[in-house]
């Protein structure tokens, strides 16, 4: 008799990452940063593989003291992990149950449903409005029961983002049982966007708000596997519980610490994504194909049912052109690809390739 998994997990789809790109193609499927990461974070990986044979320190404090400089909070409110990834499935594993809920906007992250299956839990969607997240739709479908709210601001992969103001009266309207988690996995794209807020200071002021944040983005330490997440003091302490005692490993550490050091490629990357989601959006706009705003690193492109013009039909002579983007048949968005900020060269060769598509 051959043993059997516990019941709801053979029902998990296993999250697929975005396409790797065959040899002499560009990938824009995966959301990375085509500037790579600093070259201080490159020198700092390069010299941990002097120290292989030690390992880690278990909690990763200098990293996250480095964290707590740079963005104004306590290290000790910090847990870091594999990826902010895994900090989600700490928080299912330490709060989900057979007999609870969570809540997700209909086009969030596919990483929370996982979550919630992973530990037999059930999924609420709260619908959307123009590819944004609803408040009122979400307290709706919270009620006065859910256990974890996921919030993805900006979300992915519709680019789009909840303002303070409705971040701060959609936690105001969840009772204090109910885990607000808020996954800010590209607040870096958004400095100067006045109404945007990072979530700092309401989990300062809140009890039950969590904050998920990743190197994987703007930082460019994707390969690398590491995240951070900012909670209460209570829910800290249940993660430190949960997670593996060395769950980051050195290089990711001390890469990790010169990556948040280096404001300025920071800057730097921010500024050649503001400069492309604007081109891309215009140019691809300009062509007829409705592009739903970003503040992301990538754009949400719309397709016609038309045959011959559908989305798969796009995705297909895109990789003839050797540009390889992200189908989101499992987000409900058979309609749509998104498509990665590049480099300069990439960003105009996916214009020209819409435009010989429309054509």
């Amino acid at each position: 008799m051959m043993l059997t998994p516990r019941p709801g997990l053979m029902d998990i789809h296993p999250y697929k990452p975005g396409a790797a790109a065959p040899a002499g193609a560009v990938k824009l499927s995966s959301n990375e940063n085509p500037l790579g990461c600093s070259p201080k974070a490159a020198e700092a990986f390069k010299a941990a593989s002097n120290h292989l044979h030690i390992y880690p320190d278990g909690g990763a404090l200098s990293l996250r003291q480095a964290i707590g400089e740079v963005e104004g909070i306590d290290p000790e409110l910090i847990v870091c992990g594999s990826g902010s990834d895994e900090l989600l499935q700490l928080l299912g594993r330490a709060y989900l149950g057979p007999d609870d809920s969570i809540v997700q906007s209909q086009y969030g992250f596919l990483v929370y449903r996982l979550v919630a299956m992973q530990s037999g839990a059930q999924v609420r969607v709260a619908p959307e409005t123009h590819y944004r997240g609803d408040v009122d739709a979400i307290l709706e479908a919270a009620g006065d029961d859910a256990k974890i709210v996921f919030v993805a601001n900006p979300n992915n992969p519709t680019g789009t983002y909840l303002t303070k103001d409705e971040i701060y009266r959609l936690a105001d309207g969840l009772p204090e049982t109910t885990l607000l988690v808020l996954d800010c996995a590209y607040t870096e794209y958004l400095d100067g966007v006045s109404d945007y807020d990072s979530g700092m200071d309401l989990v300062k002021a809140r009890n039950n708000v969590v904050v998920t944040r990743t190197f994987s983005k703007i930082y460019g330490l994707a390969g690398l596997r590491l995240g951070w997440a900012y909670g209460p003091k209570h829910v800290v302490d249940v993660l430190h519980r949960v997670r593996g005692p060395f769950n980051v490993n050195l290089p990711a550490i001390e890469a990790g610490i010169a990556a948040v050091k280096d404001r300025e490629f920071v800057k730097k990357s921010a500024a050649h994504n503001t400069q492309w989601v604007q081109y891309l959006s215009q140019q691809i706009g300009g062509l007829g194909f409705d592009v739903t705003p970003s503040v992301g690193n990538f754009v949400l492109v719309h397709f016609s049912q038309e045959p011959g013009k559908t989305a798969s039909d796009a995705d297909k002579f895109l990789q003839s052109k050797g540009l390889v983007v992200r189908p989101l048949q499992p987000y409900g968005l058979s309609d749509a690809l998104r498509i990665s900020i590049g480099l300069d060269d990439d960003n105009r060769r996916v214009v020209e390739a819409l435009k010989e598509f429309s054509a």
